[in-house]
Order: C-alpha cells, then structure tokens, then sequence
C-alpha cells in the first residue's frame, strides 16, 4: 500500500460557486468550494500549527475511486423530503444557518482567491480563528469605515428600504460587509444584520450597563464589542453546539468545576484529541469532515415570513429578471415584504405553533443540494459528490479508523448501510453515526467529540474570550434566566424579526 504522500488521490473539483445562483450577469461566487490556502499540501505537512493541521496525524488515508465516490453520492439523495417524520424536533431550522454563520466567522480569509492558487504551502502567518465576529466586526470602525455610522459612533450602518431593514449595499446591490460569504442567502445576511444590530442595540444600553456597576472600563466601541462577543461566544456553545452534539458529549468536554473561594462554577474544556504546540489551527477532520453535517440538515422549503410561499434555498437555475423570487439565494437586495420572521427559524415566544425544523442528521441531502448549478459539481448527488471527492483529495482517514483512535467502538458494516463494505469516509461515517446512536437528533461519539472539542479548543485559545478571560463568566444581558443566553434572547434583546412581516 502506498504512503500518504504517494496515494493518488481523486483531483479536488474546484468552483468559485456559493451555495446558490445570485442575479442574472456576472456576479462574484464566494464559496467554500475552492481549496482554502495551502490545503492542498495538508498530507505532507510535517507541522503541529499553520491555518490547517490534522487531529489525527498518523492515520492513513482512505481512497477511493471516482466511481466509488459517485456510486456513495447517489444514494445520499432524501427520497421524501416533504416527510416531516424526517425533521428534527431538537434542532429548529434557524441554528442550520447559524452553523453557516459560525462557519464563516471561523474561516474567514481575506486573501485573493488568485494568491492562494499561487501560494499553496502558505500553512503560516495567518490569523488563527477564533469566535471574533471579525466576519461583522471587520477591522473596526478606524480602519473600515465605510461599515460603521458616522452621525452615531461605533455603530454599525444598516440600511432601510420600503420599510424593510436591509445590509447596507451599493449601486449593484452588492452586500457592504467584512465577509461577503454572510450574503450568500437571504438566512446568513439576516443574521449578520441581527448581530449588527444587537451591538447598536448594547452601544445604545451602555449608558445603563456602567450605571449599574456591570460595563467594563474601555471606550464605548470596545466596551460593546466585548459584551457582544462574549454574549455570542455563549449562544455558540451553550445554545447552538449543546444542541448538535448531545447532552452527553457536550457535558464529557466541557467540565464544570466549583473552585475554593468563588461562588460559580467554572469551566473547563477537556481536550483529548485536539493539541497544538505554538498556535492553534483549524482540523480538517473538522472543516472538511465532521462539521459538512450541517448540509444534512438544510430543509427542501422554508417559509420566510406570513406573506412569501414556501421557497428552496436555491434552484440549479440562476435568479432572472422574470422570475426573481424563485428561492432564496443571496447577493442582492433585500426584495419587496422579505423581511425574516425569526419565530419561523427560533423558538420565539409568540403566534404560531413554533419554528421550522431542520431535517435529521443523516446520510441523506434534500434535493436542492443534489442539483447544484451545472459548473459547481454536475451529476445525481452533486454537494455529496462534492464533499466527498474533497474528504478523499485531503487524504482524510476512515470514519472507522478515527473511532478507533477515540476509543469508540466503530459502526458495523450493516449499521453504515454503504455500497462500499469495509472503510467508509469520514464525513459519511459522522452523519451515519448520528442516524444509528444520536437518532438523527445530534452527533454522535466520534462526530460530537470532534466538533465540541475544536469550538472549545479555539474558544479557550483565544485570549480575549470569556473561556480565557473570566472562566466562570455568566451572561449579564437579560435572557432565559439562570444565567443563560440562547440565540432566541440575542434576537428578542434586539427586537429585530419579531413582528409578522
């Protein structure tokens, strides 16, 4: 059998398409289609830091021919994506579009696409990612501006138009943000509108938190920028990865301890599989791995708000002048009556019988991603295609030999159901695993174990979080009590999607 480094591999299939068509004419496509830098190089990669590294170095790669792979995607297509038997009643269909957005703000990369393609060993010298909401924040209002509002201070500009609120754009609609990714559907950009507002919204309570002893000492920028982030760090792991990885896992890596001499509990992340020497880097067991488990949760049809029908996220044809409101893809303004309502996509208080929910995390990908745009990833399966053929090119091991080096007892061959008996790749294994031992509601052992250990590795890396800073740290803004802060509270705290639209 040949090294890793002397495997031939299937050749990674590049595009520069996001998750959906935009407007008719050349548009840019962002997307996280194309190798982010230096990636590529992974395998060979003699390294403990850089912007990506392995959890587990010394497995081997799992290969696969293209028909093996193609043979995989096909039978990853949902049969019955209309079957509500198939949601997922612990997961609402908000937090599949807030993992998009965490995502974003992980990843970012400011570099040109064209340099990256010319500089594919650059492992070094990047900016480690950490939940910074750089991808809302940018470089701040001294150095971007054009993103902040000069009549009021350290305040984020949105833009208003026809009584709908919107991300600020220019004269070709194209979205006015750090990130330009936090366009690429009409979910993600409302999100990223709903934490700019929420920091407009703590800037305009700053008065009141310092009156009550509870605002720190900076200048009022970094004061909210630091309330806001911290409160968000919170939703990620106490709300949104709680959620994703099970009780059981989520309470196995994040420990909770009562100190001598303080009066709550501090916590403590138990980190067995992810280390790092100097500085931290992002896994691709993670990124091309166990954390694609959000396509399985992507919904056939979302309905936005009380006046637009149900829509996909996006079609394999591109938005036209005729017919523009065919889905709900990205990079344009905001149309006529489309403001969001978030009691759809949140457990919100309100009307209703409670919010869509995402689809169960499973092996299977609701048609709308298995009919990507001919030049993405043509064929039946297309993304599962894709993520496959990427997981291969990265020289990922098998879902069975990552749980092996857990210590987890692997899935049997009938438990993992695949044409191909034996090794399966990892990012199949992780949402099969989910089906058989989570149920389809969250990951399981070796999928769960991963996520939760790479968002609580990165967040107690991160000198600036309150994992860092102040372990034992509780939400200060008003939320669901008990010092608890859900993504529902961020939203209720801005009062932005709360009204039928």
């Amino acid at each position: 059998m040949k090294s890793t480094a002397e495997t031939s591999v299937v050749p990674e299939q590049r595009t520069d398409t996001g998750v959906g068509p935009s407007r008719p004419g050349p548009r840019p496509r962002r997307s996280h289609g194309a190798l982010p830098r230096g990636l590529g190089h992974v395998p060979e990669s003699p390294m403990y830091e850089g912007r990506f590294g392995r959890m587990f170095r010394r497995l081997p790669a799992l290969v696969l021919s293209e028909a093996e792979i193609a043979e995989l995607a096909q039978r990853m297509v949902e049969r019955n994506p209309g079957d509500a038997g198939l949601d997922n009643p612990d997961i609402p269909a908000g937090y599949t579009y807030l993992g998009q957005f965490i995502d974003h703000d992980l990843t970012h990369d400011p570099t040109p696409l064209q340099l990256r393609r010319n500089d594919p060993d650059a492992l070094t010298n990047f900016r480690s990612p950490f939940f910074d909401l750089d991808s809302v924040y940018g470089r701040g209002p001294g150095d971007q501006p054009y993103l902040y509002d000069d009549d009021n201070p350290g305040r984020f500009l949105v833009q208003r138009r026809d009584g709908l609120l919107d991300l600020q754009r220019n004269a070709q609609e194209t979205a006015i943000v750090a990130d330009p990714r936090n366009d690429e559907n009409i979910f993600v950009s409302h999100l990223q509108l709903t934490l700019q507002l929420f920091h407009n919204t703590v800037m305009d309570r700053l008065p009141q938190l310092r009156e009550s002893g509870s605002g720190p000492d900076e200048d009022d920028f970094t004061a909210a920028q630091r309330i806001v982030r911290w409160h968000y760090q919170w939703v990620v792991v106490h709300d949104f990865l709680r959620r994703i990885v099970g009780e059981q896992t989520f309470q196995d890596a994040l420990r909770s301890t009562s100190p001598t001499g303080r009066g709550g509990p501090v916590e403590r992340p138990d980190l067995r599989f992810y280390h790092w020497r100097n500085n931290p880097f992002m896994p691709v067991e993670f990124s091309a791995g166990a954390y694609r488990f959000g396509h399985s949760l992507v919904r056939g049809r979302y309905k936005l708000n009380t006046t637009v029908p149900p829509l996909p996220i996006f079609t394999p044809e591109p938005i036209s002048e005729s017919d523009p409101l065919s889905h709900f893809g990205g990079f344009r303004a905001l149309p006529p009556n489309w403001q969001i309502e978030w009691r759809r996509f949140f457990p919100l208080d309100g009307n209703g019988s409670g919010p869509q929910l995402s689809r169960a995390i499973d092996p299977f990908l609701v048609p709308p991603l298995t009919e990507l745009p001919e030049e993405a990833a043509p064929g039946v399966g297309a993304l599962a295609r894709r993520n496959l053929t990427r997981g291969v090119s990265l020289g990922l091991p098998s879902g069975q030999a990552v749980a092996r080096a857990m210590g987890v007892e692997p899935l049997a061959d009938s438990q993992l159901e695949s044409p191909r008996r034996g090794a399966a790749p990892l990012w199949y294994y992780v949402l099969r695993e989910a089906e058989v031992l989570g149920g389809g509601r969250h990951l399981g052992p070796v999928g769960g174990r991963i996520v939760a250990e790479v968002f609580l590795g990165l967040l107690a890396a991160d000198p600036a979080s309150y994992l860092s800073r102040d372990p034992g740290w509780r939400p200060t803004l008003e939320g669901s009590g008990d010092g608890e802060f859900t993504m529902s509270d961020l939203i209720r705290f801005t009062g932005f999607g709360l009204a039928e639209a």
